[in-house]
């Protein structure tokens, strides 16, 4: 009876939505990066400094890797966590496009831009309520992979802890984009602190997920795009180093958490993989022979 309620599958109608945001994420994020200074005129709206339009070009990178995952994933659990954030995301940004839309270009972008984000949210978050039997989580039966390898308490509330100072931080940003705009490691208005703000936000939402799932499994995919939007987030600073404003204390402190998350995130990958590996090393070991 479990099996037929919870067979960890990654619905059809999960896929389709996945591949159809894939090429928005692809032509957003070459945009973001290749022409940062001429957002005005093929993005939504004009971003400046060209470092706002690489943090959310980043975000846009590790969606691209996260939604391809989804789109090739054999079971729910090991993609579920990240649609929460993607809700949040997506949501923000449409609060803050609502907010803000004298700030956007009258032109294809723009409708493309408003479209998507009207959408998104919802569409995201019925696909994660259609799922939401296809693994219960690790506490109440869900599925857990052979081998599998349940990341250890103190850990996982460390990464607690760093997603709640990244959410926290991320809706300070946006509650207060007013306050943001003066001390924020670069120039911002308040439309880019809220843009800042709902990336942040991913990581936070990501991380609670692991207040009920211990399961490394159901990270993997998710601590990868989250790298890799580090690693975005790292070059993009190195890129854009003259926009940032050295008369700001939150310039040291950001570039410090970023070296840090980008380090610290990379350590955790490698333990848990290694983690893994020893961990179906020993259960095929202990498996029973026949004959």
């Amino acid at each position: 009876m479990i099996d037929a309620i919870a067979r960890d599958r990654v619905l059809v109608s999960t896929r389709i939505v996945a591949v159809a945001i894939v090429p928005f994420l692809v032509v957003a994020a070459v945009l973001l990066f290749a022409f940062p200074t001429r957002t005005g005129e093929l993005f939504a709206w004009a971003i400046d400094p060209p470092l706002s339009a690489y943090m959310l070009g980043s975000a846009y990178v590790g969606g691209v890797w996260f939604f391809v995952r989804v789109a090739m994933a054999r079971q729910w659990h090991r993609v579920k966590h990240g649609f929460p954030a993607v809700v949040v995301f997506a949501g923000a940004l449409l609060v803050a496009t609502l907010l803000h839309l004298d700030r956007f270009s009258a032109n294809l972008s723009f409708v493309v831009w408003l479209i998507l984000y009207a959408t998104t949210p919802f569409v995201v978050a019925a696909l994660a309520w259609a799922q939401r039997r296809e693994d219960p989580g690790a506490r109440d039966g869900g599925s857990t992979d052979a081998g599998d390898w349940r990341i250890p308490a103190p850990a996982r509330w460390v990464l607690i802890v760093v997603g709640l100072a990244a959410l926290g931080t991320g809706a300070a940003l946006f509650v207060a984009p007013d306050f943001a705009v003066g001390v924020w490691a670069w120039e911002l208005t308040p439309l880019t602190a809220q843009v800042t703000g709902a990336v942040l936000s991913l990581t936070g939402v990501v991380n609670l997920g692991m207040v009920r799932d211990d399961r490394w499994s159901s990270f993997r995919i998710l601590f990868q795009a989250q790298l890799i939007s580090l690693v975005a987030i790292a070059a993009s600073v190195i890129a854009a180093w003259g926009d940032l404003r050295w008369d700001r204390p939150a310039t040291p402190f950001f570039l410090a958490l970023v070296a840090a998350a980008l380090v610290g995130y990379a350590a955790f990958t490698v333990w848990c993989e290694l983690a893994t590996r020893q961990e179906g090393t020993a259960t095929v070991r202990d498996l029973p022979t026949t004959g």
